[in-house]
């Protein structure tokens, strides 16, 4: 059996927590539990075990109407997912509008260019359409029928609803592929009693460590959703913490990350 967050702090002379940002951001409408309705990670894992098994997806596309909710990477895994699995159609929707092909004015070197791209799922077909609000999910005998929209502009630092926009799309599956926004943290909570930042985060000082003593946290877990780079680091960082906290003094291991890398958090 797993063993409890409880369990390994008091078997182990210190405890990293690692467990990344898998909370995901979803919908709060009506309707979001219907049939046809699943998050991205549950669809792509299943996806990898009926591969392992040979088998189909219990949460198959295949010859299904599919709209993803998010353009990132992990909604362009589910699109290239639901290709493979043989989907009727599949429409990738953005929240924001879409990005201008060359970087704007206020959007200088060295900052990360907020320019158009396209994946390599997406090259392999489907639709796109951005700068689109879902209003409400329609449901019909408990299984999602359509979407309905709305567009959307950017007004100051915020977006604002088109009127006259509105719309009704059909689908059979509706992937919420929208970010994430926390570590699931209940059982760290309950277990070990961690505190928690404004974000919902594992708290840490700048050491990486949480609030009881003997426990650190490194990545997602304490950083939200980002980088692979930033989880890299963080790890390396936070064990030169408890490579030092072990030996009682300076650890030995190499000094990178935040500190010389990525020039901070």
């Amino acid at each position: 059996m797993r063993p409890t967050w409880d369990e390994l702090k008091s078997t182990q002379d210190a405890l990293v927590i690692a467990i990344g940002a898998e909370k995901p951001r979803t919908l709060e409408l009506p309707g979001v539990d219907a049939k046809g309705v699943v998050l991205a990670m549950p669809f792509l894992e299943a996806q990898n075990r009926a591969s392992q098994a040979n088998t189909e997806s219990k949460l198959s596309a295949k010859g299904k109407k599919v709209v993803i909710l998010g353009g990132g990477d992990t909604g362009s895994d589910c699109l290239g997912t639901s290709h493979r699995q043989g989907a009727l159609e599949v429409t990738q929707v953005e929240l924001l509008p879409s990005p201008p092909d060359e970087r704007s004015p206020g959007n200088p070197w060295p900052q990360w260019p907020m320019t158009f791209r396209t994946s390599s799922s997406q090259e392999e077909g489907g639709h796109r359409e951005f700068a689109r609000r879902t209003t409400s999910l329609e449901v019909r005998d408990g299984q999602l029928v359509a979407l309905h929209w709305i567009g959307v502009r950017a007004e100051g630092k915020g977006l604002v609803d088109v009127p006259g926009t509105e719309s009704r799309h059909e689908v059979d599956l509706l992937i919420q592929a929208m970010g994430f926004v926390s570590p699931v943290t209940e059982a760290l909570v309950k277990q070990l009693g961690v505190a928690l930042d404004g974000r919902g985060a594992v708290k840490v000082d700048s050491h990486f460590q949480t609030s009881v003593p003997g426990v650190y946290s490194a990545g997602d877990a304490d950083r939200g959703a980002s980088l692979i780079v930033w989880a890299i680091s963080e790890g390396r960082e936070a064990a030169r913490h408890v490579d030092a906290q072990l030996r009682g003094a300076p650890s030995q291991l190499p000094t990178r990350g935040r500190d010389n890398a990525f020039g901070g958090r």
